[in-house]
């Protein structure tokens, strides 16, 4: 199945890489400006809603519900709570429905997006390559992280160690050196081993890039742009 019939199909849908992060770039504006917690709720469930077009239906569900839960907090506590404790749990959730859209939008891209796409809509864009490589080694470095933190976890636990706050607050010099030395070694070889694989493929050649993926923005792509600047606009208005 090709890109372009993908891109049709607004069950499963599959937006140009640059369509993705014009998305993070609205909804960080959109977070910054809220001007109530309902306008932050939209925010997420805007993001939850592209994520269940792009199929990831499990993980929307998860983070509007983790939201929902925030959103009660955060209620409880202005009620509540008072002195100093109502100060400080404001003050915490504030910065939690701040960052919470964004990085809900952004683990969304990362999770939906290919390298060899990125690479392709940005040689298009002609983006300079010091912002592109980065990105695109960030993009293969996390999930690749994201495996061996399971592999860990699971070796761990077999060995009676556990890696939550409650196995850290009890144990914590065995957790530190059964999982999060591993993790780091890890994470050490893990860069080393893109950068070595990058550069054999030829990612700082200063010729034009080919690729033979075909990225082009689509009518959805137009409809999610136009979606979260609605969004966005909504905001300006409701402050």
């Amino acid at each position: 199945m090709t890109r372009s019939s993908d891109r049709n199909n607004f069950i499963s849908l599959n937006p140009d890489p640059r369509t993705k992060f014009i998305l993070i770039v609205l909804c960080i504006v959109a977070a910054a400006i809220a001007p109530a917690l309902e306008y932050n709720l939209m925010i997420v469930a805007a993001v939850a809603l592209f994520g269940m077009l792009l199929g990831r239906w499990r993980y929307a569900l998860i983070g509007i519900g983790s939201y929902a839960l925030i959103y009660a907090l955060t209620g409880w506590a202005a009620a509540d709570t008072e002195g100093t404790a109502r100060g400080v749990l404001l003050a915490f959730f504030g910065l939690v429905h701040k960052v919470y859209p964004c990085g809900m939008m952004a683990a969304l891209v990362v999770r939906t997006t290919k390298v060899s796409e990125f690479l392709a809509a940005m040689n298009r864009a002609r983006v300079p390559k010091k912002i592109v490589i980065p990105i695109a080694v960030l993009l293969r470095y996390l999930p690749a992280i994201r495996e061996d933190w399971f592999a860990i976890n699971d070796a761990m636990r077999m060995r009676d160690v556990n890696p939550s706050l409650i196995g850290f607050l009890t144990k914590p010099v065995m957790t530190i050196q059964c999982i999060y030395v591993p993790l780091m070694m890890s994470a050490s070889k893990a860069a080393d081993e893109l950068s070595i694989a990058s550069l054999t493929r030829g990612i700082e050649n200063p010729a034009r890039r080919g690729s033979l993926v075909q990225v082009r923005p689509g009518i959805a792509d137009i409809f999610c742009v136009c979606g979260f600047t609605a969004l966005l606009v909504l905001g300006f208005v409701w402050r």
